[in-house]
């Protein structure tokens, strides 16, 4: 049995209690860079406070007049690569977990927090401190599905950063008066941005429009789903974006003709790409996944491309993962980025997307960090089960993995562990 499966990454001498409760300073120990560097990082707060070879950084230096700060906790990482933390950059938390239930599922008030709550903390628990959900209203569901996100941001506050956007399907003519009232309700409540599909409206470019004057209102920004099939219809969409970039991201234009990557490149819109499968509850119909070479023909344009999760056993992907290093291993295995780009596509990426600030191992950066189980990001996309989540400077998730084998003896076998053989 792997001597991590019982205790995680080692702490160091201190009281004996949870680590998930540390005091205002930690310093991690022994870590790789993705770099191939292995330092000491200690955070103070919600902030990386410095960065050293190992053993050169003690308690945090005292203030004049003030004694030093010694409290908190020292976690060994030897055998872990610490890189800044993913953000989940597409999700639809509302609709998490419903491909097993009962068709309309029981969307109680109860029913849909607690989905939202456990997709929230699912996602966490693979390193996503930053996450965004977008969520269906009008119509039917009202602004419930709304208000059980709202809900559940407030109670994971100081967990995990839960955005969300609100999604009305139409928006023009008689038949959208509902959805225009809902989108300026939702925006009120605390809506992070304003979505949805301008494809599913009779009138796309007037969806957009309206829109796009509630967001202004509201000084938000827009995040809308499109499939990009048609180049035309691309060009119009990225031209009445135009006054809002940067704050406009569309996804997952799994569509995208040959040749349109240059319309989203001068438009100066982001691009969410969804590896699983390509599409997600907010696009109808069956997905046909993204297109070979679509990737790469994005990142040859320059257009900044980040990646999310799209599905969590929803009916677009019953078998959907709300795991970052899940879509980055998918972009990476299929060939279209290198490991480092897919992993900038779930972490910096996807971070700027969501509107916020990038993350570094380095000092003066904010503390979203993930340790993850081994020794390169190559080998840790291909099988990083362990992992220990720091969000806003305090350990908030860890996940030990157990591997045990029958009738053992000394071989070399693989391992997820925190000890040298590991």
């Amino acid at each position: 049995m792997d001597s991590e499966a019982a205790d995680g990454p080692h702490r160091g001498p201190g009281p004996a209690a949870n680590p998930l409760g540390h005091g205002p300073v930690l310093l991690l120990t022994g870590a790789r860079l993705a770099d191939g560097r292995v330092v000491d990082v200690r955070i103070s707060g919600d902030r990386i406070q410095a960065v050293g070879t190992v053993g050169s950084l003690g308690p945090l230096p005292a203030l004049p007049g003030a004694p030093t700060v010694t409290t908190g906790a020292r976690i060994d990482l030897k055998g872990y690569l610490l890189l800044p933390a993913p953000a989940e950059a597409h999700a639809h938390y509302d609709e998490a977990f419903s491909a097993a239930l009962p068709a309309p599922p029981p969307d109680t008030p109860a029913d849909l927090t607690r989905r939202v709550t456990e997709a929230a903390l699912t996602s966490l628990g693979y390193g996503a401190t930053a996450q965004r959900t977008h969520v269906r209203i009008g119509d039917v569901h009202g602004l419930r599905p709304l208000e059980a996100v709202l809900t559940a941001r407030q109670a994971l506050r100081g967990l995990a950063d839960l955005q969300a956007v609100a999604m009305p399907r139409l928006l023009t003519g008689r038949a959208g008066a509902d959805g225009r009232a809902q989108l300026r309700e939702a925006l009120k409540l605390g809506a992070t941005a304003a979505g949805g599909c301008p494809e599913l409206d009779p009138d796309p470019s007037g969806y957009v429009e309206l829109l796009l004057e509630a967001a202004r209102e509201a000084d938000c920004p827009v995040d809308l789903h499109t499939t990009a099939a048609d180049a035309a219809q691309l060009a119009r969409l990225a031209s009445a974006l135009a006054p809002m970039r940067p704050r406009v991201t569309l996804g997952p234009c799994g569509a995208l003709p040959r040749g349109a990557s240059t319309v989203l490149a001068t438009s100066g819109v982001r691009v969410v790409c969804l590896p699983q499968n390509g599409g997600c509850t907010g696009l109808e119909g069956r997905s046909s996944g993204l297109r070979p070479g679509l990737l790469r023909e994005l990142a040859a344009a320059r257009v900044p491309l980040a990646a999310g999760s799209g599905a969590l056993r929803d009916p677009s992907n019953p078998v959907g993962r709300a795991d970052p290093l899940a879509s980055a291993y998918l972009l990476a295995a299929s060939g279209e980025l290198t490991p480092e780009a897919a992993y900038d596509a779930v972490a910096n990426q996807a971070r700027a997307a969501l509107g916020l600030a990038p993350v570094r191992v380095d000092a003066g950066f904010p503390a979203e960090l993930l340790a993850v189980r081994g020794d390169s990001l190559a080998g840790a996309l291909s099988g990083g089960h362990s992992r220990l989540v720091v969000h806003s400077g305090r350990v908030v998730s860890r996940t030990s993995a157990v591997r045990e084998f029958a009738d053992t003896v000394a071989l070399a076998l693989p391992r997820q562990s925190g000890s040298t053989e590991g």
